[in-house]
């Protein structure tokens, strides 16, 4: 997301090379003028110092500058012509007779939002949004894990407004160091065409009470680090950071 942002301003998004969390400047950026390779923002003496929601704050700003200076550069529409008086060429008891215009037909229904349990059938669409989240993932394998959580009482939530538009799972983990189990948001992703729409706060409300009626009484998320739109929507939601997440593959 926030290298597509820095494309659209004129920047390139620099990234640290850092992989070691707590050394140098890891999980920092920096932009640069695309163009010249000027440092615009987030370049310090030791190295990247902006932090991912520092960057997007900054290039959100340009893009509501740019968008107030179109509308001022804008021209003035020209004023409509009077309307002229139509000819009356048609005798007055011709006139009266005629039938009057049956109003337009009203606009169909705009479809609802919908909030259910994934179904095989929205295997093809779910592939598309781990796409877009990062995970391609075949529908194939996609029904066969829907087959394996709802077998386990943890149905993937899908948003569907005429076709799935979000996906969101959820997890129960009984733990031994807290007195109820714990909830998680595995993941949530919603297609890009939908975002700022509130779908994604649908579901996650959707969850939460999936959780809570499960006997949670804590709601965990995990979010990649490089995500910082994701982490803002949970820190307005309510949510706050605690502890770092650490992963190793097997």
């Amino acid at each position: 997301m926030l290298r597509e942002m820095a494309e659209h301003r004129g920047c390139k998004l620099v990234k640290s090379r850092r992989r070691t969390p707590g050394v140098g400047d890891y999980g920092r950026y920096g932009l640069k003028d695309a163009a010249t390779g000027k440092e615009v923002l987030g370049f310090g003496p030791n190295g990247l110092t902006a932090t991912a929601e520092e960057v997007e704050a900054y290039l959100r700003k340009g893009l509501i500058a740019d968008w107030k200076s179109s509308l001022a550069a804008a021209p003035a529409a020209p004023p409509l012509p009077p309307a002229r008086k139509a000819r009356r060429t048609e005798p007055a008891r011709a006139r009266s007779r005629r039938a009057p215009a049956s109003p337009p037909p009203p606009p169909p229904p705009k479809p609802r939002l919908e909030i259910r349990d994934a179904a095989p059938r929205d295997a093809e669409a779910l592939s598309g949004l781990l796409g877009e989240l990062g995970f391609p993932t075949e529908a194939k394998d996609i029904r066969k894990r829907l087959a394996a959580l709802q077998k386990a009482g943890e149905p993937p939530l899908v948003a569907d407004e005429a076709g799935p538009l979000g996906c969101l799972t959820w997890h129960v983990t009984p733990v031994l160091h807290r007195p109820t189990a714990v909830g998680r948001v595995t993941m949530l992703v919603v297609t890009k065409k939908a975002r700022g729409r509130g779908v994604g706060r649908a579901l996650l409300e959707a969850a939460e009470d999936r959780l809570r009626a499960a006997g949670c009484a804590l709601v965990e998320v995990t979010s990649n680090i490089e995500l910082g739109g994701a982490h803002e929507f949970y820190k307005s939601r309510g949510y706050r950071r605690t502890s770092y997440r650490f992963v190793k593959e097997l």
